[in-house]
């Protein structure tokens, strides 16, 4: 009677195991599914930061560096290596594409109005910004679950994601580099059309 209620125990404790192995395998199977419904990061539809749509097309064939953004962070200076940044390549096919983000100590708390003055008349940014998103996490929107299939997901403001013009994701950079990293700037360039 003894060996019966231990077979049984062991087939209890191996099902339960399996089934917990099967819903993280579900798990990442969905985020597999998701991910490759979209391959392109240029097939999303998303929104301007105003809430209007903007297709990622319209970038499509650009070297695209997207950035989490947050306005009241110790790296919110990095606005200003951006901004430069995107000016001086935006010429040659590239594009920076900003999304604030207030999944960070809250530190970007702002209404879109608020957050498209303070980038304004802070740092005369005029690269386009997309509307407040959930960057990690269950709930992260669709373009961060594409950046983040093979990649680690944010874990600060100011992550950066290289896609290429085809929009295959191809890199990520941490928070504290900046704009102008030697790395950073050799990846793009790396990416870009070349100049005749």
């Amino acid at each position: 009677m003894k060996i019966v209620i231990y077979i049984v125990a062991a087939v209890l404790v191996v099902g339960v195991a399996g089934g917990l192995i099967f819903l993280r395998s579900l798990s990442s199977v969905k985020e597999a599914v998701a991910a490759e419904a979209t391959d392109s990061f240029y097939d999303l539809q998303l929104n301007t930061l105003e809430g209007k749509p903007a297709p990622m097309e319209d970038y499509k064939g650009r070297v695209a560096l997207v950035v989490n953004l947050a306005s009241k962070c110790g790296l919110t200076p990095q606005y200003k290596g951006l901004e430069a940044l995107y000016r001086e390549l935006a010429p040659r096919g590239f594009v920076i594409l900003g999304f604030p983000s207030n999944d960070f100590s809250g530190q970007e708390p702002g209404t879109p109005e608020e957050i498209r003055a303070f980038c304004s008349s802070t740092y005369d940014v005029t690269f386009p910004l997309f509307e407040k998103v959930k960057v990690k996490g269950e709930q992260k929107c669709e373009a961060y679950q594409l950046l983040t299939v093979g990649l680690e997901e944010p874990d600060w403001n100011f992550t950066k994601y290289l896609v290429d013009p085809d929009g295959t994701v191809r890199y990520r950079f941490g928070p504290r580099t900046k704009p102008d990293d030697a790395v950073l700037r050799a990846k793009i360039e790396a990416l870009l059309p070349a100049v005749e």
